[in-house]
């Protein structure tokens, strides 16, 4: 039998979600993104990076993401800035409702005493704003940019320096704005605790605290920090392959996502793929990495933004419904000796077939936003060996979580996509016409799999 993963062991929700406006930005700086929640009916949550390719550093794709997994190109060689170079794309939203990157403005080779800035109002259309020469004595190198927006709304960025006597031992360096235009910024200031060595600073803040993921230089491996104060002084507690990623590694960018866990994205340039990992105890265990579908092996050091918008799937609740195969319209979901399948559904099925083909729509048992399906037994949809089935609700808080999904835009109108909630990536798909939770593969075939159109229940 097929041994089941380990069921995380922390979720982080607030179920404010719908109160948001369609315009609500939810970065992963944001202290602890406390709005980590399973979109409402009609809003969707939406992941942009904004790489430069494996095999073009002059020029940037741009990705989204309803679940932080299959990114899709939403546009190639998005914007290529005037000095023909553009390295690790560093991406964020602005109070003026502008999306901003910094950059890396040379190769790794160059000498480089500036980062880029430019500014989009819909993430395809970019217009190069100006380079910035950092401010710092015999500086060599500036590289590697990173937005961090604090508690208070201030606009910061981090970005890893070295001077002339040792030009491949970095430090990281705080930038704070001085306007909202983003256009004069405040004199460095190395962060103190981590010290020379590291690059690719990325720090996120949750409650109080300031977790920073760090790269070290010379063993390869993303480290971990923390301070009270923006500015350290940090504390170093992993090393080495604490965390399970191996070495060669880069890029670190760390998100929230819906279900309350964290994730991170790292490049993984020593083997060429690009690897996310999660957490659920707030950074001190990760999965096993996984490379990205599509993305790896051609996107290069990415930060990810985490919005909400308007336009996702809607389905009410505390209905009857049936659910059709996107890809076999003539096939349903139908419980059968417990298990969920997909057999043929048609005006000559028997009252019985029909009734097993029929489902109550209910509130998310572990997240509100998220949904729920209760046959006419009562028993709930939930996942278990990956296979799908009907149990009863045993009130644990494993079953809750087991027994919801979260709703994402399907490959055909009107269909959804059923994402698990405790295992992100993961949906419902058919496979030999029974119904499973598969990590999806990033390939069209699996996103019809894994579609279902709502529609006028059987019974």
């Amino acid at each position: 039998m097929t041994s089941r993963p380990p069921t995380p062991s922390r979720r982080t929700l607030l179920r404010a979600m719908a109160a948001l406006p369609a315009s609500a930005v939810l970065l992963g700086e944001l202290p602890g993104s406390a709005f980590a929640a399973a979109p409402p009916s009609g809003y969707a949550t939406r992941y942009t990076v904004v790489p430069f390719l494996n095999s073009n550093d002059g020029t940037v794709n741009v990705y989204q993401s309803d679940d932080a997994t299959d990114f899709r190109l939403l546009k190639s060689s998005a914007y290529t800035p005037p000095s023909n170079r553009i390295r690790d794309a560093s991406v964020f939203k602005h109070t003026d409702g502008y999306y901003y990157v910094t950059y890396t403005t040379h190769t790794w080779q160059d000498v480089s005493t500036t980062i880029g800035f430019a500014r989009s109002s819909d993430r395809t259309n970019w217009t190069f704003l100006y380079d910035y020469t950092v401010p710092i004595a015999n500086l060599s190198r500036a590289w590697a940019p990173e937005w961090f927006v604090d508690s208070d709304g201030s606009v910061n960025v981090i970005v890893s320096c070295s001077v002339t006597s040792d030009e491949w031992i970095f430090t990281p360096y705080l930038l704070k704005a001085r306007n909202s235009a983003l256009t004069a910024w405040s004199s460095p200031v190395a962060l103190s605790g981590i010290g020379s060595n590291h690059i690719d600073t990325y720090i996120v803040k949750v409650g109080s605290t300031y977790h920073a993921f760090t790269k070290n230089e010379t063993a390869k491996y993303i480290e971990y920090a923390t301070a009270s104060s923006l500015t350290g002084p940090y504390t170093i507690s992993r090393t080495g392959d604490w965390a399970g990623w191996g070495s060669y590694r880069e890029g670190p960018s760390v998100i929230q996502l819906d279900n309350g866990g964290w994730r991170i994205f790292f490049d993984g340039y020593g083997d060429g793929n690009y690897y996310y990992s999660d957490s659920y105890d707030t950074f001190a265990t990760w999965s096993a990495p996984t490379a990205l579908p599509v993305v790896s092996g051609t996107a290069r050091h990415f930060t990810v933004i985490k919005e909400t918008v308007s336009g996702g799937p809607s389905l009410a609740k505390n209905v009857t419904r049936s659910f059709q195969s996107a890809n076999y319209s003539t096939r349903y979901w139908q419980t059968q000796s417990s298990l969920l399948n997909l057999p043929v559904v048609t005006g000559s099925s028997t009252s019985a077939e029909k009734t097993a083909s029929t489902f109550t729509v209910v509130a998310g048992l572990a997240d509100s936003g998220g949904y729920s399906f209760r046959d006419s037994s009562g028993n709930y949809l939930r996942h278990w060996d990956f296979r799908a089935r009907f149990d009863a609700n045993d009130g644990t808080s494993t079953f809750a979580k087991d027994a919801t999904f979260i709703a994402r835009t399907g490959s055909s109108s009107g269909s959804i996509r059923w994402e698990s909630y405790n295992y992100p990536g993961y949906y419902l798909r058919h496979y030999n016409y029974q119904l499973r939770v598969e990590r999806t593969d990033g390939t069209d075939l699996f996103r019809q799999d894994s579609s279902f159109v709502p529609v006028t229940a059987w019974a």
